[in-house]
């Protein structure tokens, strides 16, 4: 370890740090009850709703069909919350949040042992304040509990090469069977080639002869038998069931073998096949506002990789990561987030080394003052032109968070390394706030599924809701707590009376099939994770929509 990098100095008080990390944790709480969004969050939610109304906690389903992609751990979690707060957002939401508390810690815990108490806090403050991380707690899918799960294993692998306490062993063991049981082969590779490189630092033998080596990977393998034993219970027992044109399907192998090579081949999609710079240009807002500082960071240290040990590991991994995934065919931003742990510390090591360094200070403050500064000008193109504020306690809130990013900016009681964090952290927490309790709430009244569902809840009985075959909204089945049922010919001569969901484009040829004769619901409807300008625009949105429609058919 180098003692140079253990500078014991406070940066910031305890009770700074408390504040700042009370304020992020009022966003990240607004953030469970903003509604689900028609991507794979509403998508992966009603994959556990069918385990909640059904009681079949082993089969994983997509709608109808047999869903042949992620592990079970997030639906297995929603669902168990389901049944403790009922079908809502915070239900959904709430298990990441608790993982993603336990992460933040994990990052603390490493920092600390690797660079010292003041990196240690400073690269928590990093990774709960970076956009991609807040985002993994509203737009909820596996990445939050992933995540975490990266920064606790290898948080306890470090503690396992450095001690001969068994407890590591066993939190090792748990959190790469956790990972696994979220997202598969990467969250045991992310923390595996982290230890790996950090034991190379060792430059010692006795680090890959320790025997607690064998029963780590003994736990780990005792510990992710649930979810192998669910793959071969959906599909090796079942070769009649086809999934993407194949059938035969070996689950147990998919899980163990497959399912990170299919992604990494493009056989489940090519989203940014064609550009080798994805993540690249994707991290510059992904970790903000730390991105800049973070690749200051990577490139200044490399001089230094080869005389400190533990830069092969945060260098290394992130290095060898973005290199693997910027190779792979299907590529979306919140992949980038495994890397967050890792990068938080070698940023926040960086910045403390340096927290002395007029001219290093000099260049923090400038660039976290632009980053802030257009963090602040696109909130307020957001929350004062596309969904203006209405609300006088959101107004309230917002004026006095500008005063706190104010009062950091002016307050000379602040240096400017410290402003350099200070501004930033209180202006992702300004934005978050505008976004979860103004931008995200208006902006999802143009969803449709979600709003159709307030609609007609205590008017329409779920149960006598069928969809037009062409027609999906997993927001409204959730929000419904029902399943998606299509309107079938034994529905139909069953001589009750139903109702259809369908939408703009199939309203006519529903209509003709099964004749609208009563009551008719509708609401508009935008796809709103694929936002344009005209949308954006209030002059021109509404010509941008289409309806949902629930119509009676008697």
């Amino acid at each position: 370890m180098q003692k140079s990098f253990l500078l014991d100095k406070p940066f910031l008080s305890d009770r700074t740090y408390l504040f700042l990390f009370s304020l992020l944790g009022l966003v990240y709480v607004a953030g469970l009850f903003v509604p689900l969004m028609d991507n794979d969050s509403a998508h992966h939610a009603i994959i556990a709703l069918r385990m909640h109304l059904t009681g079949d906690y082993v089969s994983l389903y997509d709608y109808s069909q047999d869903y042949l992609d992620k592990p079970h751990l997030l639906f297995w979690l929603s669902a168990m919350s389901y049944k403790i707060f009922g079908v809502t957002s915070f239900a959904y939401k709430f298990p990441s949040l608790l993982f993603t508390i336990g992460g933040v810690y994990s990052v603390y815990r490493l920092g600390k042992k690797l660079y010292g108490e003041e990196s240690g806090k400073l690269a928590a403050l990093m990774i709960a304040s970076a956009f991609a991380f807040i985002l993994a707690n509203n737009d909820v899918r596996m990445d939050a509990i992933l995540t975490a799960c990266i920064a606790f294993s290898t948080w306890q692998l470090v503690e396992m090469v450095d001690s001969r306490r068994w407890l590591p062993v066993a939190g090792a063991a748990l959190g790469l069977a956790l990972g696994f049981c979220t997202k598969g082969h990467i969250a045991v590779f992310t923390p595996g080639l982290a230890c790996l490189f950090y034991m190379l630092s060792k430059k010692s033998m006795k680090v890959w002869l320790d025997v607690r080596w064998l029963l780590v990977l003994v736990l780990f393998a005792i510990l992710i038998i649930p979810e192998v034993y669910a793959y071969y219970l959906q599909f090796n027992l079942h070769p009649e069931k086809v999934v993407r044109g194949k059938d035969h399907l070996n689950g147990v192998k998919f899980i163990l073998l497959g399912q990170s090579v299919e992604r990494f081949s493009g056989e489940m999609g090519d989203v940014g096949k064609n550009d080798r710079f994805f993540f690249f240009h994707s991290f510059a807002w992904a970790f903000a506002p730390w991105s800049f500082i973070a690749f200051i960071a990577f490139v200044n240290s490399l001089k230094n990789i080869f005389r400190n040990g533990i830069l092969w590991m945060t260098h290394g991994v992130f290095a060898v990561m973005i290199i693997l995934i910027s190779l792979s065919d299907f590529k979306l931003p919140h992949y980038l987030n495994i890397l967050f742990p890792l990068t938080a510390l070698f940023a926040a090591s960086f910045f403390i080394r340096k927290k002395e360094d007029s001219k290093w200070v000099r260049v923090f403050f400038i660039l976290q003052l632009i980053v802030s500064g257009l963090i602040l000008v696109a909130s307020a193109l957001a929350n004062g032109w596309i969904f203006p504020v209405h609300s006088f306690l959101i107004i309230t809130g917002t004026v006095i968070l500008l005063a706190v990013v104010l009062y950091f900016f002016k307050s000379a009681a602040w240096t400017n390394a410290q402003k350099a964090v200070l501004i930033p952290v209180a202006t992702m927490v300004l934005l978050f706030f505008l976004l979860n309790t103004n931008f995200y709430p208006q902006l999802l009244q143009y969803q449709g599924g979600n709003t159709l569902s307030e609609l007609v809840k205590g008017k329409v009985n779920a149960d006598d809701i069928y969809f037009e075959p062409n027609s999906y909204s997993p927001s409204f089945n959730y929000y419904m707590s029902t399943l998606r049922r299509p309107v079938t010919d034994s529905v139909l001569k069953s001589g009750k009376k139903i109702w259809v969901f369908t939408d703009k484009a199939h309203y006519a040829s529903a209509d003709s099939a099964y004749h609208f004769k009563g009551k008719i619901f509708d609401v508009k409807r935008y796809w709103i994770t694929r936002l344009n300008y005209k949308f954006l625009n209030p002059s021109t949105r509404e010509a941008q929509c289409t309806r949902f429609y629930l119509a009676e058919v008697n």
